[in-house]
């Protein structure tokens, strides 16, 4: 066995925990997933602390809260006139891969690099929205990945671009393929390159697809939905039918989850490539997704909220005899990701001092037992066009959700997700939540977070108790 284990990270945009046929409730069609499943550990509380693509992502590759990495929203032309981007300079689980010898690589969605002018002119272009989303990044910012087959924010899953390489920004190559088709191909010759090579190697690839415009998707992965009534398409109780939302959300389903099982499939391919090219007990498969989506739940369609459907993701491991099969109960947060990753391939000891999350991978290898109580933290920060922001803490039982109203002050909600998974009976702020204000207090006080509903939170716990 190799000294230093490779790793495969697949991260799938907007896949919710639960659109995994063997892990949730979604009618979806996955047997390359469900045999990943079979073959690894899917960890049952893996939660997006921020549930929305850049921050997630910022958080997953450096371990460091949003205000120390600089992502605090998503990042795009409005939220770059506002200094929101990954900050120059910010350590990476790639860059300290690279660091140690490995053949690192990034291929598909980026999404952390602040837009300029001639990005309008190079990349996607203008949105509807006004806003710029796309964007190159200059080779000294591409945060320790090596080799590079990538784009910003691009919704062309059937028409993507890319720039390769040391590619300039105008030099960028635009693709006749569907996106996670062509990005698999490429993750395919990058692992075959690096170990014809004898490299060590770590690959992200960043799926977009299930991520909307949802309609841009291969017409034979929708055959499996179109008999499918909205009940049976969407099997949550908290999806209040008869509404408008409800209507869009049976809509959209049948396209999310053909795109769901066009991924599935790109997954199968490259697990077998994988397997015929490195040894399995050498290479850790990684399949996860930066948050979820609402689908209609609560009355809501996407994401960037607190409730389950968003904050959930999927979680799967494979390394047959070091990564033991079955289902885990630990808890793997947005900011615990980079060092577990770390610690999964054997450099915990090289994780810089700026990671804030915990390496999980000693549980996750079965080499100690999952962590007593572990806590996510809930980020979201006040926007140009929302000016609440909000906190909170989920454990793997319960949840508190702080939100900070500029003009009405602080509201908090509580959930128990035993007795009520679908969150759909509030508790009040009893002492039991108090308990878990107070610790959430203590983080947001040790990361220097100024968020401002530090201080009611503390007079209302104070109140309780």
């Amino acid at each position: 066995m190799s000294s230093q284990r490779n790793i495969v990270v697949v991260m799938a945009d907007q896949f919710r925990a639960e659109a995994i046929a063997a892990l949730g409730t979604d009618p979806v069609v996955t047997p390359n997933l469900d045999r990943l499943v079979a073959e690894g550990c899917a960890v049952q509380h893996s939660v997006s602390s921020y549930p929305v693509c850049s921050p997630h992502r910022a958080m997953f590759l450096t371990g460091m809260t949003p205000s120390h990495n600089g992502v605090t929203l998503n990042v795009n032309s409005e939220t770059a006139a506002d200094g929101v981007g990954l900050r120059d300079g910010v350590e990476t689980w790639a860059s300290v891969l690279a660091d140690r010898g490995y053949r690192t690589g990034y291929i598909g969605k980026w999404h952390l690099e602040p837009p300029v002018a001639a990005d309008e002119l190079h990349g996607e272009g203008r949105r509807d929205d006004g806003k710029v989303w796309d964007a190159w990044s200059p080779p000294g910012r591409r945060f320790g990945f090596e080799f590079w087959h990538a784009y910003g924010a691009a919704d062309r899953h059937l028409a993507p671009h890319y720039w390769v390489g040391d590619a300039e920004r105008h030099e960028r190559l635009d693709v006749d393929r569907w996106s996670a088709a062509h990005e698999v191909d490429v993750a395919i010759d990058f692992v075959a390159d690096a170990a014809a090579r004898a490299e060590p190697f770590a690959l992200m690839v960043s799926l977009n697809p299930p991520h909307q415009p949802f309609e841009e998707v291969p017409a034979r992965y929708r055959r499996n939905f179109e008999q499918v009534s909205d009940d049976q398409l969407l099997t949550r109780p908290n999806v209040p039918f008869g509404t408008p939302v409800a209507r869009e959300a049976g809509r959209v389903a049948r396209d999310y989850f053909a795109a769901i099982t066009g991924v599935d499939e790109q997954i199968g391919r490259l697990v077998a490539a994988l397997d015929s090219i490195a040894s399995a007990s050498d290479t850790i498969v990684a399949f996860t997704s930066d948050h979820g989506m609402q689908l209609g739940s609560h009355g809501l369609m996407y994401k960037n909220v607190p409730y389950e459907e968003s904050m959930r993701i999927p979680l799967v491991l494979r390394c047959p005899g070091f990564v033991p099969p079955g289902r885990s109960e630990e808890m793997v947060s947005s900011l615990d990701f980079a060092p577990t990753i770390l610690g999964l391939v054997g450099s915990a000891s090289a994780r810089p001092e700026g990671m804030v999350g915990s390496d999980r991978s000693d549980s996750l290898t079965g080499r100690a037992p999952v962590s007593e109580d572990p806590a996510a933290v809930y980020y979201r920060f006040a926007s140009r066009s929302d000016t609440t922001e909000l906190r909170g803490l989920r454990t793997r039982s319960r949840k508190l959700i702080g939100t900070w109203h500029p003009e009405l002050g602080l509201t908090i909600e509580c959930f128990d997700l035993v007795a009520d998974p679908f969150e759909q009976d509030g508790e009040a702020f009893d002492p039991t939540a108090a308990g878990l204000a107070v610790r959430l207090l203590r983080r947001l006080e040790h990361d220097g977070d100024d968020w401002p509903g530090l201080e009611p939170l503390r007079e209302r716990v104070c109140a309780v108790v």
